[in-house]
């Protein structure tokens, strides 16, 4: 049983001791498959996380075992559920993407800040399709991500009718053929495999699974076929229609995208390999305000079935695994990387806050608005810099990888002499939520 939970912090138990990525992971423990902070009010913050009853591996810090010098590398976080003004759609935030991925060697990236179904926005090999758990663990410092030239993918589909599965094989077979991914095999399962749809109090909506054995059973049929990396594709259960309607009309967040965030983690964390889930068919409501929909979500409705993007994103998503029994032709580790672009409105995610913990900037893009309200105000971030667009993030970016004190780029500059003297930091620019460059670099 995979569910969702909610815990509440007293800011009173955080101290100078431990990190706020300390203390939360201290109090979800070890059953907690993903987590993030969704609420911070003036005594608490509140933490929404998905846990699993199934085992769950540990993962140990290693950030101090290796370094790759040489190459600097990039995070950009779209997360899913939480209606991201750009990336909260159909692939929508793959031209911000791929602008930050020609300011650094490597752009680390979740699937669905790239994925439109029979669209996909990868655009060049510097960036990197990671699934949420290994950029997790890749920010905690557990693994390193190992580039291979290509990878051998297996497909889990979701028992349905003929004429889905049928849909189903013609997208496998175009993928092989156009874009040359390696799909080993293909496993239809007998039972359905239960994803349901959630929403948090915050407002993000998540996902929960009735039962992992059938998409664990799949799973361990494909890894002995000789796979590397798993597709899922599936139905939904319990999706109002109209909140499809509404996202597509531009006013709700993703119905579907907490779920595939829970399968695609319930694998990866289970056979540290890269994995990622898509829709089998996509949902077209009927009660559409107008039938071109949102620019952002035209990907989907465009499309017969999600399945397509993931596994052109899968054929060179990163392993996590040194037993990944794969050609590897780079590895980047924790300490390449050079910093964090999130939107400013949900920074309380696992990478935003061990990012701090590691002096990794933050760079908190302010036009990038969700349904939440976690800000770095509110969370007492130290390392977080503000960005009015992902323009100016990208410049940030090119500022940090030459060396460029960002201080020195901003006006006015402050000229320090003899009766220079220390001084309150200045305020951030009107509107941000986020700590001005100009005060911290």
């Amino acid at each position: 049983m995979i569910e969702n939970k909610q815990y509440r912090i007293s800011k009173a138990e955080i101290d100078g001791e431990r990190s706020l990525a300390e203390v939360v992971e201290g109090i979800v423990g070890q059953d907690a498959l993903r987590w993030y902070i969704g609420q911070v009010t003036g005594e608490e913050i509140i933490v929404e996380a998905t846990v699993s009853r199934n085992e769950q591996r540990l993962w140990e810090d290693g950030s101090d075992r290796q370094f790759y010098p040489g190459k600097c590398a990039v995070l950009n976080i779209v997360p899913t559920g939480v209606g991201c003004n750009i990336g909260g759609y159909a692939g929508d935030a793959a031209p911000v993407t791929n602008l930050l991925a020609y300011s650094a060697d490597y752009l680390i990236t979740n699937p669905n800040a790239l994925n439109a179904s029979d669209f996909i926005g990868l655009d060049n090999n510097k960036v990197l399709f990671t699934d949420g758990c290994c950029i997790d663990l890749f920010c905690k410092g557990a693994v390193d991500l190992r580039l291979p030239y290509s990878n051998r993918v297996g497909l889990i589909v979701e028992r349905v009718s003929d004429r889905h599965l049928d849909v189903v094989f013609n997208v496998v077979n175009a993928v092989r053929a156009i874009h040359g991914v390696n799909v080993v095999d293909v496993v239809v399962t007998d039972r359905p495999i239960g994803g349901r749809y959630v929403e948090n109090g915050s407002g993000a909506v998540v996902g929960a699974l009735d039962s992992t054995g059938v998409l664990f059973e799949a799973c361990e049929r494909l890894i002995r076929q000789g796979v590397n990396a798993i597709a899922i594709t599936s139905t939904f259960q319990d999706v109002p229609l109209e909140e499809y309607a509404r996202h597509f009309n531009g006013e709700y967040p993703n119905p579907v995208g907490g779920i595939e965030a829970i399968i695609s983690y319930s694998v990866t964390d289970r056979y540290r390999l890269p994995s990622a889930h898509a829709p089998l068919i996509n949902v077209k409501p009927t009660n559409l305000r107008h039938n071109v929909v949102d620019a952002r979500g035209a990907g989907e409705m465009a499309s017969e079935s999600g399945l397509a993007c993931i596994l052109i994103g899968l054929k060179r998503a990163p392993q996590i695994s040194e037993k990944a029994n794969a050609g590897i032709k780079d590895i980047v580790n924790i300490n390449n990387l050079l910093a964090v672009v999130a939107p400013a409105s949900c920074l309380g995610g696992i990478p935003m806050l061990y990012a701090e913990k590691r002096d990794i900037p933050v760079i908190a893009v302010e036009e990038n608005q969700t349904v939440l309200e976690v800000f770095q105000s509110r969370l007492g971030l130290t390392k977080t810099l503000s960005a009015r667009s992902y323009a100016e993030a990208a410049g940030m970016v090119l500022a940090l990888k030459a060396g460029i004190s960002l201080e020195s780029i901003y006006r006015p500059l402050k000229t320090l002499d003899r009766a220079s003297r220390a001084e309150p930091l200045p305020e951030a620019h009107p509107g941000s939520t986020a700590t001005d460059a100009r005060a911290v670099y």
